[in-house]
């Protein structure tokens, strides 16, 4: 009995086994492939811009990241490699998404980073302006922040900006060539230039550093190692304003309708900073004119065909737009071509008219776009969309009434007169 008893004990046993391993076959379609987990701020398919202990642009290796933690949650949904057709964006009102602004947005996502040049002791500042971008935008897509800084960050700097940002962030130290006088500049010649301009009472006239910024956002930030694995940058300076909700990808609009610079907010330059800006533009289209585009938007920079500049420029401390085109052989033959001729250091050259100019005079004007629906503050001035509607549509918090976009010092009229664009409802109420 006991052996007949240990008999039908393996017979149970078996049967057991074998409808295990029927349940496992029938259901292994369903088992997750965590060899595809991905980073925080990362999406499948999508290669890290950097190590986790990302090298600086002086090689120092000050660049360690957030986000090294894997998760066993792939997310399908989001990535580069997807067909933008089949996720649409909300571009209106009327769009079936536009009121999704929870949770994380399905889609494919671009090859961008938010970019910032600070310094430590901007750590709060800075910090209201991530919290702006990531409420208004951020929060929902995840895309990368470089930190960029002429001195080492500080582990304070990183651990309140790494817990703000939904992305990974990265960090770099810029190279002593890129935050210096260059070898052909005099330096008795500046200084002497500074000083005249202390006393004219020129902003930032005496300011070494200021000079030393303008000459790298004009030409290195975009050169920048930790920058060198993205295609398009969104810059973000310490404390500005998002008062909008942004419904839709700006990475991904730029990239679908081939526009390769953007702004909220442009205006005239001083005078006083860019007496000869204009004569090295000159100089550099005569030797290179096969960098000039046709249909281009000079009419935006000149009043007599390019004579003289009427000083227009869009405002440098918003940008979206391509770092393939920044770092085109067009653009950084202008950069040198201006380097050269010393205008960073034996004048005040600001990258804001440097950067409009290249795009007005190298870029089509249908890739030049202006957002009027990211609003914007920095100051002193102010973009808050024009438009009840859309301000409404938008959740704006923004007061209309200090709308700079039609004032008589701003240049955006011109914009749209340029373009053969309309003038959105509402604008000539603003011109006061």
């Amino acid at each position: 009995m006991a052996a007949g008893s240990a008999r039908y004990v393996r017979y149970i046993l078996f049967a057991f086994f074998g409808l295990a391993v029927i349940y496992f076959i029938t259901n292994s379609d369903r088992v997750v492939d965590t060899s595809k987990s991905t980073v925080p701020g990362t999406v499948p398919g999508h290669t890290s811009p950097a190590t986790d202990h990302a090298q600086s642009p002086s090689g120092s290796g000050s660049g360690a990241t957030k986000g090294d933690e894997k998760t066993s949650k792939p997310k399908p949904n989001h990535g580069p490699g997807l067909d933008p057709a089949d996720y649409p964006m909300a571009m209106t009102p009327n769009d079936p998404s536009w009121n999704d602004l929870s949770g994380i947005k399905d889609g494919p996502r671009m090859n961008a980073t938010f970019v910032t040049l600070a310094r430590n002791s901007d750590i709060w500042d800075i910090a209201r302006s991530i919290r702006q971008v990531e409420d208004r935008f951020n929060r929902r897509y995840n895309y990368d922040w470089v930190f960029l800084n002429d001195k080492p960050f500080d582990d304070d700097f990183k651990r309140v900006t790494s817990s703000l940002v939904s992305g990974k962030t990265h960090y770099g130290e810029i190279a002593k060539e890129h935050w210096s006088f260059p070898p052909h500049i005099d330096q008795e010649k500046a200084k002497k230039v500074r000083e005249d301009m202390a006393q004219r009472k020129i902003i930032y006239g005496d300011s070494i550093s200021y000079r030393h910024m303008c000459r790298f956002e004009s030409g290195f930030f975009f050169r920048q190692p930790l920058m060198m694995n993205y295609d398009y940058y969104w810059r973000v300076e310490p404390s500005v304003e998002l008062f909008c909700d942004v419904h839709y990808d700006p990475f991904r609009f730029m990239h679908e309708n081939n526009k390769k610079y953007s702004f909220v907010l442009s205006l005239y330059e001083y005078v006083e900073t860019i007496p000869t800006l204009w004569d090295s533009v000159k100089k550099f289209m005569k030797n290179h004119p096969e960098h000039i585009a046709e249909d281009n938007s000079m009419a935006f920079l000149s009043d007599d065909g390019g004579d003289n500049y009427n000083h227009c420029h869009f405002w440098s401390n918003f940008e979206i737009g391509s770092l393939n085109w920044l770092r085109s052989k067009a653009y950084t033959d202008f950069f040198e071509s201006l380097d050269q001729d010393g205008g960073f250091f034996y004048e005040r050259w600001g990258d804001a008219p440097v950067h409009s100019i290249a795009a007005a005079l190298m870029l089509k004007k249908d890739e030049i776009h202006f957002f009027n629906d990211i609003a914007y503050y920095h100051v002193p001035f102010t973009h808050c969309p024009t438009g009840e509607k859309l301000r409404a549509d938008l959740k704006c918090h923004c007061n209309p009434k200090d709308n700079f976009d039609w004032k008589g010092y701003s240049c955006t009229a011109r914009y749209f007169e340029i373009n053969g664009l309309e003038k959105p409802e509402g604008w000539s109420g603003q011109q006061d």
